[in-house]
């Protein structure tokens, strides 16, 4: 089977989307991917010149099957922008990669997420994968499962993203019927109930949030490697909804990944892991969780 299409959405930085392209070029299977590009357009004059560069570069991407590039003449922000790009994508094809321009992989990022694709393409329990894991203290085998569906790097199936549900206010308030918001928040450690709140208020526009809410609540499960194969380079400053901070930082992109099936189960030690990394970078003198989780999530909204 051939690989899955990727899908690449780019604004205003030329330097990050550069970073994505080329480690993504690093990748055997790239040559025989097909490459979408969704370009968002301006949102003011001020980074005319960061779009236009981005665009520039992107007209002279090669090493790819093919690439194809949606350049929006108005801005839609990240959440209107990864909703619509990936349900158009979906529409066309079975399965898609998701990446975002400040994201840099792994050279064996693709095998790793072609390879999940068609382990489980039949296994409706599982319903997507993501090539980032937090950099936890402890040992965890060579791939496992989580109810947490992160979004740095991952992929999904048509059947899986019509799980997607937009509506926060009628997935809160199946959480909060259901009284499962200590589940949801990572045992406790992380405020994503918090965060579906404040997208319904208006204060975010996320569509990870929801995303996970989705999947969550139709008890579904997301791939992982043991140690990530992403690295997030939208903390360094220079994203205006992101921040500074080094907390997501991996030490080294994996090495090949064998993605042999495995029990279709919650690898609960994973989740407890994960768990007591969120309260560990939380801890005094380090930021708070809160002010944490805002940095993450600005970033995913992109408004």
């Amino acid at each position: 089977m051939s690989p899955a299409p990727i899908i690449l959405f780019a604004y205003c930085r030329p330097d990050h989307v550069r970073g994505a392209v080329e480690s993504l070029q690093k990748n055997s299977e790239a040559k025989d991917s097909v490459l979408y590009v969704f370009s968002d357009g301006i949102r003011s004059a001020r980074e005319r010149s960061g779009v236009d560069a981005v665009r520039a570069f992107l007209k002279s991407v090669n090493g790819f099957a093919r690439v194809e590039i949606c350049e929006r003449a108005e801005n839609w922000g990240l959440a209107k922008s990864i909703i619509v790009g990936v349900s158009e994508v979906l529409k066309k094809h079975e399965r898609a990669i998701i990446v975002e321009d400040d994201l840099v992989v792994s050279p064996h990022f693709l095998a790793f997420m072609n390879e999940g694709l068609e382990t489980y393409a039949a296994d409706e329990r599982v319903a997507s994968l993501c090539g980032y894991f937090y950099p936890v203290k402890g040992a965890l085998p060579e791939t496992f499962f989580l109810r947490e569906a992160d979004c740095w790097g991952w992929a999904t199936w048509r059947r899986g993203w019509d799980l997607f549900k937009s509506d926060g206010v009628a997935l809160l308030k199946q959480i909060e019927e259901r009284k499962l918001e200590w589940a949801f928040d990572a045992q406790g450690s992380y405020p994503y109930t918090q965060m579906l709140r404040d997208q319904i208020a208006g204060r975010n526009h996320s569509w990870a949030i929801r995303w996970q809410a989705s999947l969550f609540l139709a008890e579904k499960l997301t791939l992982y490697p043991r140690r990530s194969l992403v690295q997030n380079t939208g903390f360094d400053g220079t994203g205006e909804h992101c921040g500074l901070t080094k907390v997501f930082e991996v030490e080294h992109l994996q090495g090949p990944v064998k993605v042999g099936r495995i029990p279709i189960e919650e690898n609960k030690a994973a989740e407890t892991l994960m768990a007591e990394y969120f309260r560990r970078i939380s801890a005094p003198p380090r930021p708070t969780i809160r002010s944490l989780a805002g940095r993450v999530f600005r970033k995913l909204v992109g408004t």
